[in-house]
This record gives structure tokens, C-alpha cells and sequence, in this order.
């Protein structure tokens, strides 16, 4: 440990990382800024090339700070396993979804576990930062490395670090973000809070991987069930004639004991819609059923067809109905100004409303065309960002806030907006909160 220690704080490690995406990348590019080696691995060789060219595929990591990455020979991305066993310290940063009926799944953790065995040695360092439930890291990486013979702490070490990327956030950086890091036993905590001071500005050691796996869970239990009460609240005020943007504005006046949350037109992105169902699913286990992170679940699963009724009844006030109707849909993206749409409540939306019988398009600037995911494929382009495109609709959804869609000029000649971001002030036409 003491070896490893001293090449980490004297930045003569190599560290790897598995999975160079939203999470991997970024992570990457802090480490190499830095002064440490680091290898990026991942199976897609589209990525790979474009890393290695100096390019970035995310748009809130400029491609500036690849070519600078790259460029200082710090940094590369590689499909060659192999590369492994070059490495001191490896962080997994591999996708964690939920299957078909909600369940963990964990098979991209177990892949990337099993690609470390085999190539596993004495010294090396192992950390989990997959969002997972607890016990993740001990009870199913844990097995997989020991398999090879070789064992914590005696051998190598084994610590779970849960990211928290937030993607556009111009407050918070990977660097900046305090970084919670918990081993299976001390030496291996102790191995992994050297690890990411070498490279970031705050490390909060806890007890155990347990008690870190634990705490991620618990960051986005918090803002799901507070998302799905106001959400909730939202159908309410509505019924009562009462704008629940403006309720948030009185509430939030208040300097203690309240936290504004805000509604929207369903959960997205890579943390919220999933995390809480991890918990939820191994409480079960246990004998434990959680009932605010299901009925949260409930709540905010729900909005995409109380957004969809909303239009519905708008255009019932114009005289029109939804079947055959021409519907806008702003945004692609699960949150304002980032090109990520993952888990993002737009897709779910554009084919309630294609269920639904209406003749739908999308804008969306940092999407010019949609592209497969693992629950859709609506092969559409996006159309100009344009009034007389927006005119040309029965209705205009906005599901995202991009600011550009912040002009009220594109809504001038727009005879329905229906609105779940609350951003649209002074339109000419009619303007339903959804």
C-alpha cells in the first residue's frame, strides 16, 4: 500500500479507467490534468477515435481539453484490455440500468470485474463508481477479483467512489465536487482517498463501500421524492386554479427550513429515474419495502401522460383534437442547455403523443437528428429553430429549457404552448402549464 501511496501523491501512477463516456471522460481529463497516466478503455471504437483525435463527443467537455489531454501524452483511449495490467489504479465507471420489470442490472459491473481478473496483480488498486445497491462492491466484484487466488488487502485493494457528475453545471466540476470514498476494509479506503487527492480538490472517507454505495443512493432518493411531491402539488394547484410556479417563487422566500424543488414533464438523465429503485429492490430483500421511493417512482413516471392530456385538452379548446393534430416538441435533452438525453421523458412524450394519433416533430439544437436507445428509436430530425416553423404547429410542448428557447419571438404567431418548464412569459398566443 505504501508503494502504491507514494506513486499516487508523486503523480507516477498509471491509472485506468473503464468507460469513457458521461462520467469516464471527465474523470479522465482531471486525472491526466493532474499529472498522472491515464488510460481510458472502452468497447466503442467510434469513441476511442474520436478521443484520440483530440474531439469530444459531450458538449459541456470541450474538445479544447481532450486535444490538450491527448496532446500531452497523458491521456488515451484504447479498446485493448490487456492494457489492465499497466495500470496501479482502475476505476469502473460502466452504465448500471434497470431491466425490463425494474430490476438491477448489474452485468455491465460483473464484465468489467471479470476483465480486471484476468488480468489482476499484486498492488493494484479496484474502484466502483457504477451507481449499484449496497453490497455491490464486496458482495459481487469482491468474488469475482478473489477468484484469481489473489486477496484484500493482502494483495490489492478495493474502495466503491460514487460519481456525481452533473453535467452543464457551471457551479461544480469533477474537481471541485467532494468525492466520497469508502473500502472494504482501511487499508483499501485508505489506498483509494490517496488515489483521488492526487487529482481533486475534497475526498470524504466513510466506513465502508457499504456506507458509500448507501450514500449515493440516498443523494437521489432525496431529490426524487421531493420532485414527485411537487409534482404531485402541481396537479392540485392546477385543479384550484393555482400557478404552482408561483407558490415555489412565495415558498422559496423563506431563508430556513425550505428547498426549492420544481416540476416537470418526468424524470431524466442517468441518476434519478434509476438509483432509487436499486435501493428499493435490495430493501426487499431484507424484508423491507419502501414505500416513498415506489410511490415517488409512481408519481413521476406518470407525468409524461399528464403532459400529454394537458395538450389534448388545449387543443379541445381550440376546437381540434389530438388525432391528426400538429405537435412541437422543444427538446430532446433531460435538462437545460447539455446535449445528453439519457432516460430523457421527451421520447416517452413523442410516442404517447404519435400513440395518441398526432403528427409530431421535434427541435431540439444540440440534436440535430435522434439516435437508437435502449428503449427507442424514433428516427426523426429536428426541424429549424424558426417562428414560422413553430407557427406551422397546433401545439407546442416545451419539455426542455434550453435557453434558446428562451426568445419569445419564436412564439409569436404559436396558437398553443404547453409548457412543463415554466419559461415562456408575454406569448401572443394561448399558454398551458403542464
Amino acid at each position: 500500500m505504501n508503494t502504491l501511496i507514494e506513486k499516487l501523491s508523486t503523480r507516477n501512477a498509471v491509472v485506468g479507467i473503464i468507460g469513457q463516456g458521461y462520467v469516464g471522460v471527465p474523470l479522465a481529463l482531471v486525472f491526466a490534468e493532474a499529472g498522472l497516466q491515464v488510460i481510458g478503455l472502452d468497447v466503442d471504437p467510434s469513441k476511442i477515435e474520436k478521443l484520440n483525435r483530440g474531439e469530444s463527443f459531450i458538449k459541456h467537455i470541450g474538445a479544447q481539453r481532450v486535444a490538450a489531454a491527448i496532446k500531452s501524452k497523458k491521456y488515451s483511449a484504447t479498446a485493448d484490455f490487456d492494457r489492465l495490467g499497466e495500470c496501479d489504479a482502475i476505476v469502473i465507471c460502466v452504465p448500471t440500468p434497470l431491466g425490463a420489470h425494474r430490476e438491477p442490472d448489474n452485468s455491465y459491473i460483473h464484465g468489467a470485474a471479470r476483465e480486471i481478473a484476468k488480468r489482476l496483480r499484486r498492488g493494484q488498486l479496484i474502484v466502483l463508481e457504477s451507481t449499484t445497491y449496497p453490497g455491490t462492491t464486496d458482495g459481487e466484484v469482491q468474488p469475482i477479483l478473489e477468484a484469481t487466488g489473489l486477496h484484500t488487502p493482502g494483495d490489492f485493494f478495493l474502495a466503491f467512489s460514487p460519481e456525481r457528475e452533473d453535467p452543464g453545471n457551471a457551479s461544480f466540476s469533477t474537481r471541485t465536487i467532494p468525492k466520497v470514498v469508502g473500502g472494504v476494509n482501511a487499508e483499501s479506503t485508505e489506498a483509494a482517498v490517496a488515489l483521488y487527492r492526487a487529482a481533486l480538490d475534497k475526498v470524504v472517507a466513510v466506513s465502508h463501500a457499504r456506507v458509500a454505495e448507501s450514500g449515493k443512493l440516498l443523494e437521489n432518493i432525496f431529490r426524487s421524492v421531493n420532485i414527485a411531491l411537487v409534482n404531485e402539488l402541481k396537479i392540485a394547484f392546477d385543479r384550484m386554479g393555482i400557478d404552482v410556479w408561483e407558490v415555489i417563487e412565495a415558498a422559496k422566500s423563506k431563508p430556513f427550513g425550505y428547498m426549492p424543488f420544481y416540476p416537470g414533464p418526468g424524470l431524466g438523465g442517468h441518476c434519478i429515474p434509476l438509483d432509487p429503485f436499486y435501493l428499493s429492490w435490495k430493501a426487499a430483500e431484507y424484508g423491507v419495502w419502501t414505500r416513498f421511493i415506489e410511490l415517488a417512482g409512481e408519481i413521476n413516471t406518470s407525468m409524461p401522460r399528464y403532459v400529454v392530456g394537458k395538450v389534448g385538452e388545449g387543443l379541445n379548446q381550440d376546437g381540434k383534437s389530438l388525432k391528426g393534430a400538429r405537435v412541437l416538441v422543444l427538446g430532446l435533452s433531460y435538462k437545460a442547455d447539455i446535449d445528453d438525453d439519457r432516460e430523457s421523458p421527451s421520447y416517452e412524450l413523442i410516442e404517447l403523443l404519435q400513440e395518441s394519433g398526432a403528427r409530431v416533430a421535434y427541435c431540439d439544437p444540440y440534436f440535430p437528428v435522434t439516435h437508437k436507445t435502449r428503449k427507442h428509436d424514433l428516427k426523426l430530425e429536428s426541424v429549424p429553430l424558426t417562428a414560422a416553423e413553430f407557427a406551422r404547429h397546433d401545439a407546442v410542448l416545451i419539455a426542455t429549457a434550453h435557453r434558446e428557447f428562451k426568445d419569445m419571438e419564436l412564439y409569436r404567431n404559436v396558437k398553443l404552448v404547453v409548457d412543463t418548464r415554466n419559461i415562456v412569459k408575454g406569448a401572443q398566443g394561448r399558454v398551458v402549464k403542464a
